[in-house]
């Protein structure tokens, strides 16, 4: 099999969430623990970092990755869903997965997995681990695949474990309530590792604390002690959000939007943490703030080009501006419809589409009334139809129209768009994946 073949066969001979949804869903860590035995037990070859929560984990894994190659590691990023390829999961120092070491793990290895008949995301994790051994890094950074005391990334012993934050998503695989969430996220807490967690409710604090106190595992509340504060940008930048730390260094991250604002301090946390750890040290002294100064805005003004992320309210054009974010769940929304309040522009167009089993009637309530919708759907059997979007859409005074693939949506969006237009692309991962595309 070439490349193309193998990803296909990955996709068709797998089961597999993102296509299938739950039915695509194995609980369990059996598999995974026959899939590690069988390749020696790879991830015991490097350090890890493991990254769990419902909204701001992709983000959070991308900044750490940034962080620790310019501090000279060399770093694994393991990280779900990709956008445009397969490759995007598995990444070192920012380069994918070479093609010719996908193609020949699943050749070489072929006959077992059909004897074994791992889930998809079982076996891309299993190649990742064999990767990042493989490739001698020093350190990888692990994002949670769903949930967290299940995943079947959670056979790892980290360094430091983060949790970002819980919402409602996924209810019908990790529970209805916050409580029952959190519960999950916390399963990626180890005995005598750190884990920071961004943010709480009322309902999940007693749940990290209750599971913490049992697995014996020390807690930071991120937001217990904000330790980075939002600043004005200077005149002219819209590129970069300015950050000052408790210790007056000033930096600035090309990741924009106002979640960041809320990852920006549980990053903080995470590399204070790691520092007190004996990590993130290099030749310069890490005692002085200008050095730390210069590492911060080294890392998180190059974040893309060094990671290679996408999507998190990405201008990916200009006159008109295009934005495009992955957010796909009322946690992520309520962000994203602030940040969407505060755009000034002639016409706001916004291009969106949803997946089946998500929160879909909680987001589309938090759209903006004042905006022109082009109604689509993603490339998934979960997609909801463009039609379904525009009825819901209607009951809440949003106006629109159906196109039944994102290209159209966006050519229609963007036909006669003026340059002070604002165009959107989002409510799935899938209609940002569609979009991407069709940009190569």
């Amino acid at each position: 099999m070439n490349y193309q073949e193998t990803v296909e066969y990955l996709f068709s001979q797998t089961s597999n969430y993102e296509v299938h949804g739950t039915q695509g869903y194995k609980t369990g860590l059996d598999t995974t623990l026959a899939l590690d035995e069988h390749f020696g037990h790879p991830h015991k070859n490097f350090r890890c970092i493991h990254v769990g929560g419902t909204n701001g984990k992709g983000s959070v894994s991308h900044l750490l990755a940034a962080q620790l190659q310019v501090c000279g590691y060399r770093v694994g990023l393991y990280t779900s869903p990709h956008l445009v390829d397969f490759s995007e999961r598995i990444r070192v120092n920012g380069q994918p997965i070479p093609q010719d070491y996908v193609v020949n793990f699943v050749n070489a290895n072929r006959d077992y997995f059909e004897t074994l008949s791992p889930s998809f995301f079982e076996l891309a994790t299993a190649m990742a681990f064999k990767y990042f051994s493989d490739a001698d890094v020093d350190i990888a950074v692990v994002e949670v695949g769903l949930g967290g005391r299940l995943d079947c990334t959670n056979i790892i012993t980290p360094i430091l474990s983060v949790i970002t934050n819980v919402s409602l998503d996924h209810t019908q695989l990790l529970g209805n309530t916050l409580e029952q969430i959190a519960f999950e996220k916390a399963g990626i807490m180890k005995p005598g590792v750190p884990c920071i967690i961004g943010s709480t409710t009322p309902e999940t604090r007693p749940v990290y604390e209750a599971v913490a106190k049992e697995v014996g595992a020390k807690v930071i509340f991120a937001e217990d002690e904000p330790v980075t504060t939002l600043i004005p940008s200077p005149p002219g930048d819209s590129h970069y959000q300015h950050y000052r730390n408790i210790f007056g260094i000033e930096f600035a991250c090309e990741l924009c939007g106002l979640f960041q604002v809320q990852n920006m301090n549980t990053l903080a946390h995470s590399l204070v943490t790691l520092m007190d750890l004996g990590y993130l040290c290099t030749s310069r002294d890490p005692r002085n703030s200008e050095n730390i100064r210069l590492e911060l805005n080294e890392a998180l003004m190059n974040v893309t080009k060094l990671t290679g992320l996408r999507g998190r309210w990405q201008t990916v054009r200009t006159n008109p501006t295009v934005v495009c974010d992955t957010g796909h769940n009322p946690g992520a929304w309520e962000y994203l419809s602030r940040q969407l309040s505060d755009v000034k522009c002639r016409e706001m167009r916004i291009v969106f589409g949803m997946v089946e089993d998500k929160d879909v009637f909680t987001v589309m309530s938090l759209l903006p009334k004042n905006a022109t919708y082009y109604f689509t759907k993603g490339s998934t059997k979960r997609a909801l139809s463009e039609a379904s979007l525009k009825v819901f859409g209607e009951q809440l005074g949003l106006k629109g129209e159906c196109y039944p693939t994102v290209a159209d949506a966006y050519n229609a969006a963007i036909d006669g768009a003026t340059s002070e237009d604002f165009i959107f692309i989002g409510g799935s991962t899938y209609i940002v994946a569609d979009y991407l595309k069709t940009r190569l």
